[in-house]
């Protein structure tokens, strides 16, 4: 397993690196700069600060300044925001971010595992092709559609939620951390049930009953530990997208994540925001993903063993 992990980390470093060296380049290539706002500014003052900021410098001498500073731990200024560093945006922001993100991934895996291996206890009643068919509509719904649902039913008409807004009260997570969660939700319980009928099916399963186990013992003990392989497998990049794809949701939520300073970032060509989030995003993905391959290794040691080859 320490093998597995070492392997997986040496994978994981240059495409890290890889990622953050494309993007530098990337947004330097994009017409316009990133003082060039609704009120241009004279050519001397963008000259004067290109110099300050050493963006009069040749592009492999920026590249490799970003690369000293980052080995410090240092971002850099926002060009955006002058007064704030990017390390000081990113260390309020995406703990926000973190926090709706967390909470929707425990939404997420706790609706996904019941819909998904209730669905499969019942496969031929009524209330098992119900809890299927409303993973269904989660696949469908998308959160642009179904954040203004959500607010439409329990904050205007119910009101039993704040319809914007973010830590004024506890509750004011629930809509936003929702609307995030049911579409994972969704994935996760098709997950579970496949995984857990097409374990039903298989000649040990059959074995156990022959020998007198009960069914729910079954369920629990031989199906449940092998059907939920999948799911682990999704976990990963389901946490990541959770974190990095809630744009759409703190907009519609007017939650202060690093969301909306991705997109105004973009939009101002604001270099040192730009690279802090895809930084972030990337090591999110990345990590989750080497988390969510651990994961299926130790439920599935044979993931392991087979890399090792």
């Amino acid at each position: 397993m320490t093998r597995y992990f070492a392997r997986r980390l040496a994978e994981a470093v240059p495409v890290f690196f890889a990622i953050i060296t494309a993007v530098f380049f990337m947004v330097r290539f994009v017409p316009g700069g990133p003082f060039d706002g609704e009120r241009p500014a004279s050519a001397e003052t963008i000259a004067a600060l290109d110099k300050y900021y050493g963006l009069d410098k040749p592009l492999y001498a920026q590249y490799f300044s970003f690369l000293k500073n980052l080995a410090r731990g240092d971002l850099g200024p926002s060009y955006k925001y002058p007064e704030w560093s990017v390390n000081e945006i990113l260390a309020e922001k995406a703990a926000v971010s973190l926090k709706l993100g967390a909470l929707a991934l425990a939404i997420a895996l706790g609706l996904g595992l019941f819909l998904g291996f209730a669905s499969a206890a019942m496969p031929k009643s009524k209330i098992g092709a119900a809890l299927s068919g409303f993973s269904l509509v989660g696949i469908c719904l998308p959160s642009f559609v179904l954040g203004p649902i959500l607010i439409l039913i329990f904050a205007l008409k119910l009101k039993c939620f704040n319809a914007m807004g973010w830590e004024d009260f506890p509750s004011d997570a629930v809509l936003p951390a929702a609307t995030l969660a049911l579409f994972y939700a969704a994935w996760i319980a098709r997950l579970a049930r496949n995984g857990a009928l097409e374990e039903s099916s298989r000649g040990y399963v059959r074995t156990a009953v022959a020998k007198g186990a009960s069914r729910g013992r079954v369920y629990a003990v031989h199906i449940l530990r092998n059907a939920i392989a999948p799911v682990v497998s999704y976990v990963g990049p389901a946490a990541a997208g959770l974190l990095t794809g809630s744009f759409v949701v703190e907009t519609i939520f007017q939650i202060p994540g690093i969301g909306r300073f991705f997109i105004s970032s973009a939009l101002d060509n604001d270099y040192t925001m730009i690279m802090g989030c895809v930084m972030l995003y990337a090591a999110f993905i990345i990590g989750f993903n080497l988390l969510s391959d651990l994961m299926l290794a130790l439920v599935n040691p044979r993931v392991a063993k087979e890399m090792e080859k």
